[in-house]
């Protein structure tokens, strides 16, 4: 058995020992209270034994034995108000009745059995009051006021009754109150800890969004540029001897698509450095360095940064010099556009563009010397573009180019997140289709 288990063993024991009180100093407070109520009990017996008659040892034991069931106040509190109201009578059981109405009152006991009881302990000491008040003035042969026994009487029985009732009451709110705080405090923490997790959770979630975004910006850019170049440099090798004017030709196209690819890549990570580079200049202005919590905002604000930058990037206006890139790599390919051309949002412009030029690396990829068309329609509140090959060229030179896969991934990613629809898949032909259709935002 473990440590803790064992001290759990032993916390478990020793609360059964106490029985139904809950810590240590209860048991000597309860134990206390009905020593002194069984003490003023016996006392009480003695004076009751020369009025009633009684044997002194008998009332004496009465006395003590009516004290000590103030023992069981916390487990039967309306027990001990009902004793305290029997022996009234015998004016005995005062501290047991005063304890006895505070326990009751401030306990979970119904309000109607609490009144009830007070009612009944209220009229008890009323009589006996009542009684005693106007022998002793017999006795003594006292020419008192009428009103003089009933005002005596009222004010000693409100007095035996009606403080530990309140006091009960307001302890046993307090305590109620205090409960109700402490389950709201520990419900509190709960949420508080709920949503630090997900909190957490979606930081997560926002650094692998950025993770992916970054991925696909790098696979769009680099992916069709070193392909090309790869095509080029096949070429470049296969006339190298024969046609000297044309390898310098393709040498120059290679150097041209180079230069591009670096230029987009350089693009890229300026818009990556945005967010290091305003931390910087508000720390060397002295503003407080921010949190390392929010990192996921940051992911979101390299996003909103790098959706700013389309303006920078590729649109539908390039699509056209893309389509020329491949031709001049020697695929066959025919642009048609259908409807009026006019302006898109950036985010859309460079969605169509990347969907477009991610088809053209896959047939350069895939399916090496096969004839392409591309179509662009521009509709009334959308764009719609398709790229499809027919079946490869067999005799084709293969350019041994890698493919990870991602290719479609990305371009079905970019055109959800504008609420597109993106399709894909073999024709009957024997080839591939690609098609997307993306809204127009700035219609929406």
């Amino acid at each position: 058995m473990t440590t803790t288990g064992a001290l759990q063993g032993v916390t478990g024991m020793t609360t059964r020992r106490y029985w139904w009180w809950e810590r240590r100093r209860s048991v000597v407070l309860d134990v206390g209270l009905a020593a002194v109520s069984a003490l003023e009990g016996g006392l009480e017996g003695v004076r009751f034994a020369d009025t009633a008659a009684v044997p002194v040892p008998v009332a004496v034991l009465l006395g003590l034995l009516a004290g000590s069931v103030l023992l069981l106040r916390r487990r039967w509190p309306a027990a001990v108000v009902l004793v305290s109201i029997a022996v009234t009578p015998a004016e005995m059981g005062y501290v047991m009745g005063i304890v006895g109405l505070y326990t009751l009152a401030a306990s979970e006991a119904p309000r109607r059995m609490t009144g009830a009881l007070a009612g009944m302990s209220l009229a008890a000491t009323l009589i006996v009051t009542f009684v005693r008040t106007r022998q002793n003035v017999t006795h003594a042969n006292l020419d008192a006021h009428p009103w003089y026994v009933p005002f005596i009487a009222v004010l000693m029985s409100l007095g035996l009754t009606a403080p530990p009732v309140l006091f009960g009451l307001y302890v046993g709110a307090r305590r109620r109150l205090m409960e109700s705080l402490r389950e709201r405090a520990d419900s509190l923490e709960q949420e508080l800890s709920l949503l630090a997790d997900r909190a957490e959770q979606r930081a997560e979630w926002a650094r692998t969004e950025e993770r992916t975004r970054i991925a696909r910006e790098m696979h769009d850019v680099v992916a069709h540029r070193v392909s090309l170049m790869v095509v080029h440099a096949a070429a470049l090798q296969a006339v190298a001897l024969k046609d000297p004017a044309k390898a310098v030709k393709n040498a120059a196209l290679v150097g041209d698509m180079g230069r591009q690819a670096l230029t987009e890549l350089r693009e890229m990570l300026g818009v990556l450095r945005t967010g290091e580079r305003v931390a910087a200049r508000k720390a060397a202005d002295g503003a407080p360095a921010p949190e390392p919590a929010p990192l996921a905002a940051v992911g979101v604000a390299a996003a909103a940064a790098a959706a700013a930058a389309a303006d920078d990037g590729p649109g539908m206006e390039d699509i056209e010099a893309l389509v020329g890139q491949s031709r001049e790599a020697g695929m066959v390919v025919e642009l048609a556009v259908h409807g009026p051309v006019r302006a898109y949002a950036p985010a859309v412009e460079q969605t169509a563009y990347r969907v477009v030029q991610e088809a053209l690396t896959n047939v350069h990829k895939h399916a090496a010397g096969s004839k392409v068309m591309v179509r662009l329609a521009h509709r009334d509140a959308e764009i719609a573009m398709q790229v499809e090959n027919g079946p490869s060229d067999g005799g084709a030179r293969d350019a041994k180019l890698p493919s990870g896969g991602n290719g479609l991934l990305g371009m079905r990613e970019r055109v959800s997140a504008l609420g597109g629809v993106f399709v894909s898949g073999e024709t009957d032909a024997g080839g591939f289709r690609v098609s997307a259709v993306l809204p127009d935002l700035r219609a929406a």
